[in-house]
């Protein structure tokens, strides 16, 4: 079968999905990409000019399109008619707008929760990465819908949700192997973006009570980060002194060896719709803490609840812990492999293929346009971003 993956976001946890997907499928996957740059833009407009760049596909069609949710999927199935027909789509959740927290002293654009709420309406099928997405997507979209005076689409939220799945994003953990004795004091991971939505503010809060503690540890700081060092970078900077062994976004091989030299990770996200770092350092044998929110309740087999998931408040007493005995709970890193590629790939296959062979054996019961207006079995119802930036992966 082949399969055409749309990614307008092609960086970090966006690329490695796509990426691990076309390597361990048992189909034929493509892939068409833009950067992972200037996520509104993507969203506004990679529609079209990812819809441009089918023509180098050269007469190659697919049986279905998965897309990634930094997209408008309804524009995109329309511009992309006259390249490639129209397959069957299955639109991939790794984060919405619905719940994203704005930066201090801003206003949400609701625009982009409508786009991602008309874009699961669009495709023929919806995956969420978590059950904590998925819940806490169709929670907030009523509320969304509300904003607007007339004519909103509250009857038809009960149609797309029977239409959704829950499929967490495959991780590549072939490149965990043993871990080695080091001889020096515990070492605490941030692999997170400096980001508002992940809260590094509460996270140099706790490293400066520690410090204030006396506690012996080391500190490694990976993740993405803008090119004026956040405020919360520069206080940890201060308060941790030559306690930090590492400071800055690594290469692939070196982020892997870093991840797999420290023994407890952190996160105070805000928001989370799954943690792939978090589920990396876990494999790796990293102890974690982790906010008792989000998806972590759903990433963390329950008997470690009360181990590595911290309350309100707790932040600090969970740190002041996991130092004290840097060790994963028995059981808790080999829980991980439920995320592996090897573990999902053939769950992905068999979503679309049931997406394609659906359309084929009943193409208007499948379609939303089509229900939507009447036929089949549904109800029917009155910056920079080039076209050069597309990247055709064979």
């Amino acid at each position: 079968m082949k399969v055409l993956l749309v990614e307008p976001y092609f960086v970090g946890s966006h690329r490695a999905w796509a990426e691990g997907l076309a390597a361990h499928s048992d189909h034929e996957v493509r892939l068409i990409t833009h950067p992972g740059r200037w996520w509104k833009w993507r969203i506004r407009g990679a529609a079209l000019t990812l819809a441009e760049s089918l023509a180098s596909l050269e007469g190659w069609r697919p049986d279905v399109v998965l897309a990634s949710d930094m997209i408008d999927l309804a524009q995109f199935r329309f511009f992309a008619r006259s390249h490639i027909g129209d397959p069957p789509t299955v639109l991939y959740f790794h984060e919405s707008q619905l719940t994203y927290p704005p930066p201090a002293e801003s206003e949400p654009d609701l625009s982009y929760a409508v786009t991602n709420w008309l874009s699961a309406f669009a495709a023929d099928r919806v995956l969420f990465n978590s059950e904590y997405h998925f819940e806490v997507f169709f929670e907030q979209l009523p509320r969304l819908l509300r904003n607007f005076p007339e004519l909103t689409h509250d009857h038809l939220i009960g149609e797309v949700a029977a239409r959704c799945e829950v499929l967490p994003v495959g991780v590549d953990l072939s490149w965990i192997g043993q871990r080695g004795d080091r001889d020096a004091p515990p070492r605490l991971l941030w692999n997170h973006r400096w980001d508002h939505d992940k809260d590094p503010d509460a996270f140099a809060a706790a490293v400066e009570a520690l410090v204030d503690d006396g506690a012996d540890f080391e500190l490694v700081l990976l993740g993405a980060r803008p090119p004026n060092p956040p405020p919360a970078l520069i206080r940890l900077r201060e308060v941790a002194g030559d306690r930090i062994v590492h400071d800055a976004e690594a290469p692939l091989d070196q982020y892997r060896s870093l991840v797999t030299s420290s023994d407890v990770v952190v996160s105070t996200a805000r928001q989370e719709f799954f943690g792939v770092a978090v589920i990396e350092a876990i494999a790796a044998g990293c102890r974690p803490v982790l906010p008792d929110r989000l998806s972590y309740p759903g990433i963390i087999p329950a008997e470690h609840h009360d181990t590595v998931l911290y309350p309100e408040g707790g932040l600090v007493d969970g740190l002041r812990d996991a130092l004290a005995r840097p060790i994963a709970p028995p059981g808790l890193v080999a829980a991980m492999a439920r995320f592996s590629w090897d573990t999902l790939a053939p769950e992905y296959d068999r979503q679309l293929e049931s997406v394609a062979s659906m359309r084929r054996a009943n193409p208007s019961d499948q379609d939303p346009w089509l229900r939507l207006a009447g036929f089949g079995d549904g109800q029917g119802s009155a910056e920079p971003g080039e076209v050069d930036d597309v990247v055709y992966h064979p």
